[in-house]
């Protein structure tokens, strides 16, 4: 901490950052950089806003303390990074910390640093709000100061680090110069915008859903219905992963399109289920045309079809896409689309929804035409800005409500999560600790 104290720079606004940054290179010869950027804080340790200032902080006036407790630092790795290197370094040699870690996929999303009930920093992952990499990055956001530097890692060995220490310490400073400089202004862009504060959100998904919360929802004539257990377990039944089959089709003088942009244009060209559901257990006799919402259906695919529509999910939850009967749960309007194609169907039941134009529709409008309009001007940082929120919104939406809680326990406690807790992963961190995932609420879903 003393040394990070020590590199702590006050920016013109008051904040304060630091970083650290070093070189794995991995035994299939790709290389792992890991930066810890500098950090742009708004929140104090007991999560309350610090309110922005034009006044430059004086931290000869504040006490060694005060000074540790206000970082908040982000993390930039050009090829994601294993966050178990840093947990177990931390519990190895910082005993006396207190590690809340955050982690999906045995990555790090963010790492928060206590001594005892205070928050000394935390640590999160760049690319979960920009994705990118750095250098495209900087040179949209913060094309003043500089470009990324290189290093030539084929010849870095232990035996000449001291040589190469005045370029390798320049290639640190400039990437910590650009790391910080991205944040600061994709921060201050946001802010100004959409009045989000990009610090306070882990994941782009958030950013997007609350930029759609605070400007573009409207409440009183689209009100989002929240489902219950047994409604929500229906409709993700429903949600099937794409048919990603692979097929090699060949021809001459082919006009080649890119299409972008494709969800946006479905969230606001089509109509979507709202209001209250209502739950229809017999659909006999009824037309599959006055039926919008999710349906269970028997369903037979004719055998003519080479590439069959609807996937099947069996009980391994393998997507299997056969050319015969089954029962499965699908959107109204997928099915009318399998009834084009020779599918044959039975509705069993359903919960039926209105039919009401999507409240997507000002949200995807107003983001597009603003990207367009950067664009036209050649402003490429307000383009990027405008586009990954418009791209992102959509899968929020559609999130899992299972909780995943991830904590640093002793041996003890991991043995008894691993018997008594829908337990999915571990890993040992020292002798004397281990860090376990688990499901935490599956009980109230």
């Amino acid at each position: 901490m003393d040394l990070l104290i020590q590199f702590a720079d006050p920016s013109l606004s008051g904040y304060e950052k630091f970083t650290i940054s070093f070189t794995m290179k991995q035994s299939n010869e790709e290389e792992v950089l890991f930066k810890i950027g500098p950090a742009i804080p708004l929140t104090y340790p007991d999560d309350t806003n610090i309110p922005k200032s034009e006044e430059k902080i004086d931290r000869t006036t504040l006490s060694e303390e005060e000074r540790a407790s206000r970082f908040s630092s982000f993390i930039e790795a050009e090829l994601r990074f294993d966050g178990i290197l840093l947990l177990k370094h931390l519990a190895c040699h910082h005993k006396n910390y207190k590690l809340k870690p955050l982690m999906r996929n045995h990555r790090l999303d963010e790492l928060a640093v206590y001594h005892e009930k205070k928050m000394l920093f935390r640590i999160r992952d760049s690319l979960n709000l920009l994705p990118g990499k750095l250098a495209n990055l900087a040179q949209n956001l913060c094309p003043d100061l500089g470009q990324k530097g290189s290093i030539p890692y084929e010849k870095v060995e232990l035996s000449n680090l001291a040589s190469m220490k005045n370029g390798l310490l320049d290639y640190m400073k400039q990437d910590i110069l650009l790391l910080g400089g991205v944040m600061k202004n994709a921060q201050e862009i946001y802010w100004k915008l959409y009045n989000v504060d990009i610090e306070s959100k882990i994941t782009l998904s958030s950013l997007a859903l609350t930029i759609f919360r605070l400007k573009y929802y409207d409440a009183t004539h689209f009100p989002i219905h929240i489902p219950n257990k047994n409604e929500d377990s229906l409709i993700r039944r429903a949600d099937y992963g794409g048919h990603a089959d692979t097929y090699k089709p060949y021809g001459q003088n082919l006009y080649c399109y890119n299409v972008n942009s494709l969800y946006p244009f479905f969230m606001k060209e089509f109509p979507m289920p709202g209001g209250v559901l209502v739950w229809q257990g017999n659909l006999e006799g009824k037309d599959l045309d006055s039926m919008f919402g999710y349906i269970e259906a028997y369903v037979v695919c004719p055998k003519t079809l080479k590439r069959p529509f609807l996937p099947y999910r069996d009980k391994k939850n393998t997507l299997l896409f056969f050319i015969r009967a089954f029962i499965g749960v699908y959107y109204s309007e997928e099915l009318k689309v399998a009834r084009v194609l020779g599918y044959t169907m039975i509705p069993i039941s359903s919960y039926f929804f209105e039919r009401m134009e999507s409240p997507f529709r000002y949200f995807v409008s107003s983001l597009f035409k603003s990207k367009l309009e950067a664009q036209r001007f050649g402003n490429e940082v307000l383009a990027y800005v405008y586009n990954i929120p418009m791209n992102s919104l959509y899968s929020r939406l559609g999130i899992n409500p299972t909780s995943m809680t991830t904590e640093v326990y002793s041996l003890d406690r991991y043995k008894y999560l691993i018997r008594n807790s829908e337990f999915t992963s571990s890993d040992m961190l020292s002798e004397h600790n281990c860090i376990v995932s688990y499901h935490s609420n599956t009980k109230n879903i």
